[in-house]
């Protein structure tokens, strides 16, 4: 898959690009970058609705290619090294949506079917809809 990111783009329409494609992950647009192994507090989560041009310092224009064998710290480190967009994989859990920090070694493909088993296993499950870090 290639994402096309320019200024007036907005994060949902690059959510929903991803997520048309992983539709067991999802992308989050921070202020800050996470640390390795660590998640990024929700306090630092971008709208939605904010343009690439409102949330990020370099030229946003280009695009990115990833596919399901592409490892989900490559892929956030080529957003913030190329776009200077600081993005988090997220993977669905029954009605969770967990920040993949302890298992960002893991493919795009892989979360995807991990979390397409979670939420076969969930379905019953009546939490409400919220994200966390992952507990490994």
């Amino acid at each position: 898959m290639t994402i096309k990111i320019y200024a007036n783009k907005t994060i949902k329409e690059i959510q929903t690009e991803f997520s048309s494609v992983f539709p067991y992950l999802k992308l989050e647009f921070f202020s800050k970058p996470h640390t390795t192994g660590k998640g990024t507090k929700k306090e630092y989560m971008k709208s939605s609705a904010l343009s690439l041009r409102e949330v990020s310092k370099k030229e946003t224009i280009g695009s990115l290619s990833f596919d399901d064998t592409t490892i989900v710290s490559d892929l956030e480190r080529n957003f913030r090294e190329g776009f200077g967009l600081n993005v988090q994989v997220f993977r669905k859990s029954g009605s969770l949506w967990l920040e993949t920090t302890a298992t960002d070694t893991w493919t795009l493909g892989y979360q995807n079917s991990q979390g397409q088993e979670l939420d076969k296993a969930n379905l019953s499950n009546d939490q409400e809809e919220n994200d966390y870090h992952e507990q490994l």
